[in-house]
């Protein structure tokens, strides 16, 4: 069969009429699980193995290391039916029904997770997962991740850039649980190139085999009790867990106060305040002085509100012609109506009325230096009066009502 690249999406014609459940990817292969139906159970559908691409590593799990072009079933697991399956750059990782995990691939840096395996056929990782039920797999380049259903976590292979989370760089060629996660409850697992990510849910630690209080390591007593903290779930005895608090992690009413550490208090109320103080600074609105019973905008609203004025350049509805409009940095002596119409139909109209000059206070010095506005940098049309807009313009304004 010839190779040739596909530049639009194009079924795989073998296994056209079949129902396939899951694919990977590595870098030169893919693997898929398939739902067939065998010749000796007419009525029973079983989900098998089938690999093509690249086999150089014996990743596909035919034995050899030939090129597969079509989707070939892998003969020596076909008594199994698999779950998942997860690809890396040089190896196959496939997850049965029962629990078990089968790979196939290099073994340079150990990530088939059995040390006696020859890469030639699908080896069972058994070590420390023996007797575990395992739930998830994921794969990196050269290491592998699995989640058992304890909600433990598993890693083996290449462990640079302390990949595998065993806080070294030591390879590993059998399954390993990750202590650091060990009192975690992990939810769910992916690996990328060169690192690894779970998900982690809260859950409460057992008091059992815990004798002293996890804050000031007092051991417990008939006087000192266990509590669990609501929020962390750790043990703590009743002089560090005697305070409540709303929305803890593990309350199973939030809108209730739960107990909780001191610590974790201390952390919800912080968290509590910032919010608050977040929502105060969006709830100030700048302050407005009332003319003659008119809102009028000072020049300190105009900046700092730009979004009401964005445009230096008004499209009429009406007609077709732009009016130019003055600076922002101008209309600090003009009053804009705001009881008839919208604040744009406003600016459109000028007042005209003669307000009292009131004597301007000597400048001061700016008590905090700020960039200057965009507003100020752009050439404004000559004014022809101090405080009001030139003739011309007012005559063009007239012309066009």
């Amino acid at each position: 069969m010839e190779i040739e690249s596909v530049l639009y999406p194009k079924e795989v014609q073998l296994l056209s009429g079949l129902r396939t459940l899951k694919v990977a990817c590595g870098v030169w292969h893919t693997t898929a699980i398939v739902e067939v139906t065998l010749l000796s159970s007419s009525n029973v559908s079983s989900r098998k193995l089938f690999t093509w691409g690249d086999g150089d590593k014996y990743h596909l799990g035919h034995g050899n290391k030939e090129t597969y072009l079509q989707p070939t079933c892998v003969l020596s697991l076909i008594e199994l039916n698999f779950h998942h399956i997860a690809c890396g750059n040089t190896m196959t990782v496939a997850l049965t029904t029962s629990g078990h995990i089968f790979t196939m691939g290099g073994t340079e840096h150990g990530q088939l997770g059995n040390p006696l395996s020859d890469e030639k056929v699908p080896m069972l990782v058994q070590d420390k997962l023996v007797g575990e039920y395992v739930e998830e797999i994921s794969c990196g380049s050269h290491h592998v991740a699995v989640l058992t259903s304890r909600s433990e976590l598993y890693t083996w292979g290449k462990s640079a850039n302390r990949r595998l989370g065993h806080g070294d760089t030591e390879d590993r060629k059998g399954s390993t649980i990750v202590e650091a996660l060990k009192e975690r409850h992990v939810k769910n697992i992916s690996c990328g190139s060169k690192f690894t990510a779970c998900i982690c849910i809260h859950k409460r630690v057992s008091g059992v085999d815990q004798s002293s209080c996890t804050a000031c390591r007092q051991p417990f007593g008939f006087t000192r009790k266990r509590h669990n903290c609501y929020n962390c779930g750790l043990v703590h005895c009743h002089g560090c867990s005697s305070k409540k608090a709303l929305k803890a992690m593990l309350a199973p009413t939030p809108e209730k106060p739960h107990r909780v550490c001191d610590s974790c208090y201390t952390k919800i109320k912080n968290v509590e305040s910032n919010s608050g103080a977040i929502f105060n600074r969006r709830a100030t609105t700048p302050p407005r002085t009332s003319i003659d019973g008119r809102e009028r905008f000072t020049l300190g609203e105009i900046r700092s509100s730009r979004t009401l004025f964005p445009f230096s350049r008004i499209h009429k509805t009406t007609t077709e012609q732009v009016v130019q409009v003055p600076s922002l940095v101008q209309l600090k002596d003009v009053a804009f109506l705001s009881s008839t119409g919208s604040i744009m139909q406003n600016l459109l109209k000028p007042t005209i009325a003669a307000i009292p000059p009131t004597p301007s206070p000597p400048p001061t010095p700016p008590l905090i230096s700020r960039p200057a506005s965009p507003y100020a940098r752009r050439l404004s049309p000559t004014r022809s009066g101090a405080g009001g807009f030139s003739r011309s313009l007012i005559d063009s304004f007239e012309e066009n009502k």
